[in-house]
């Protein structure tokens, strides 16, 4: 098998930099795809917390100016990955997270420091270090949208491009009057080009010119050429439908692995259920449930915001006093639905309990002490928490949209006759829908017989990278097998 070179352009890359799921992907894959046949190094911005993590770095190249000031690119490793990282502190030097400042609030020249990325990424596709000639540019989200762009408007030889959409909402949309500035063409300011509701559309520009188009579930695929959830892009992606598909995402088994995981209280596995009580004690305890054993309680760790639907569950909370129920949330964002939900821990004292923010240990134990975990998004590209789910034996409750339908296999009657039930899916997205799956695997839980066989099924679940991984591979290969761009 002849070896691939990749190089994959992402604006964050686990355990470096990370503000979601695309930073898990951009850092699982490459190591997945090793076994395939695929050398990849990943181009990521010069922040200061990736470049505080480098094991090895070497200057490579240096450009003069890019988009207001100087910058260097380094090849350099960490944390197993291979590295191109774009070091221009006018760009990357700050104190806030990758895209907003320390209040919160978009860095103004958001457009000009992915544009540097998406530049560099292009220059190395091209040609630009003798030592790293790619088969294959991979770019990740609209902050790498045009990188694709760069590569087709600067004319010649050229890789393949590939484009990941991780989530359709994030679309990077700026002012027509930077496209100079940008060093794009006038005449790509078009519909064919990176005009985009008279703007500039970066992730636009990606779909627009990218050989493939990917994203992270099959189901997802086909909602977003909708108008329901193709948010202003569903005609393109319709219009390129025959180079668009779904490729799920993995879990890294090794960070997920409730036999080894020192996060958790105590490790156990598929034939160490009984175990899973400890955890279930700690978690209680560590939010201020009561300690019950027999209680059912329920998980949930998100982004507290209207795609993620955890506002449904704040209109049926007499659930939690009828069936015995307890509630465990790790979450932050919307500041309404974070007060609402301090509210009722308020009002709910022992059987509902929240922590505001970010807590990688408590996200863990929720994992290995819930009975159940709950994602009930309005849209979900692909979804990690219900395949950590499925590794912890806790048993997911899941909206059917997008990656949620396409990973869990819902307990209905002919599934938990058949044995291959895994969870639970509703349809639609509303309050009593969520209610009756809430009600239904309760009943569920306190037949303990069959809710042990959803934790068994969902435990021998595969959620590796490695079959995302082949799948990418043969993509890859499809690519390079056409005409010579």
């Amino acid at each position: 098998m002849t070896e691939l070179k990749v190089l994959a352009v992402a604006s964050e890359v686990a355990p470096l930099v990370k503000t979601g799921g695309l930073a898990d992907v951009a850092g699982a894959l490459p190591l997945a795809l090793k076994a395939e046949g695929v050398a990849t190094r990943t181009l990521v911005p010069g922040y200061p917390a990736v470049l505080a993590k480098l094991e090895r770095a070497e200057i490579v190249h240096d450009f003069i100016e890019l988009f207001g000031g100087p910058a260097t690119l380094l090849a350099a490793e960490a944390s197993g990955l291979d590295l191109f990282v774009l070091d221009a502190p006018h760009l990357y030097a700050r104190p806030g997270g990758p895209y907003v400042d320390e209040e919160g609030k978009d860095y103004a020249d958001n457009a000009f420091r992915f544009a540097a990325l998406a530049k560099a990424g292009s220059a190395i596709g091209r040609g630009l270090l003798e030592s790293f000639r790619p088969d294959i540019l991979h770019a990740h989200d609209w902050q790498a949208g045009l990188a694709p762009a760069y590569l087709h408007y600067s004319g010649g030889p050229r890789p393949g491009a590939l484009f990941t959409i991780h989530n359709i909402a994030f679309q990077g949309k700026f002012q027509k009057s930077i496209l100079d500035d940008l060093g794009l063409p006038p005449h790509s300011f078009a519909l064919e080009g990176v005009e985009y509701y008279g703007g500039v559309g970066f992730l636009k520009a990606g779909l627009q010119f990218a050989d493939r188009i990917t994203t992270v579930s099959p189901s997802y695929a086909v909602e977003i050429t909708t108008a329901e959830f193709g948010m202003g892009l569903e005609g393109l992606l319709r219009a390129r439908a025959g180079v668009l598909s779904g490729i799920l995402n993995g879990v890294d088994e090794n960070v997920w692995n409730p036999a080894a995981d020192a996060r958790i209280a105590a490790p156990f596995g598929a034939s160490s259920l009984a175990a899973r009580v400890k955890n279930k004690s700690a978690l209680q305890r560590r939010l201020g449930l009561k300690e019950d054993e027999r209680a059912f309680l329920i998980g949930a760790v998100s982004r507290l915001s209207w795609q993620k639907g955890l506002d449904l569950l704040l209109e049926d909370l007499s659930f939690f006093i009828e069936r015995n129920a307890q509630l465990a949330l790790l979450g932050a964002g919307d500041r309404e639905l974070e007060n609402a939900f301090a509210a009722a821990a308020r009002v709910h004292a022992g059987r509902i309990g929240v922590q505001l923010g970010y807590d990688e240990d408590l996200a863990h134990l929720i994992q290995a002490g819930c009975d159940a975990f709950l994602v009930p998004s309005r849209f979900e590209p692909c979804g990690l928490t219900q395949l950590y789910a499925l590794r912890y034996g806790a048993v997911p409750i899941v909206a059917r949209v997008g990656g949620l339908r396409d990973t869990i296999i819902d307990a209905n009657e002919m599934a938990l006759a058949a044995g291959v039930a895994t969870g639970f899916q509703f349809s639609p997205v509303t309050a009593d829908a969520l209610s009756f799956a809430l009600r239904k695997a309760a009943g569920l839980f306190e037949g303990e017989a069959a809710w042990r066989v959803l934790q068994a099924n969902g435990m021998k679940t595969d959620v590796s990278w490695r079959g995302p991984a082949r799948k990418y591979a043969e993509l890859y290969r499809s690519v390079i097998a056409e005409e010579p761009r």
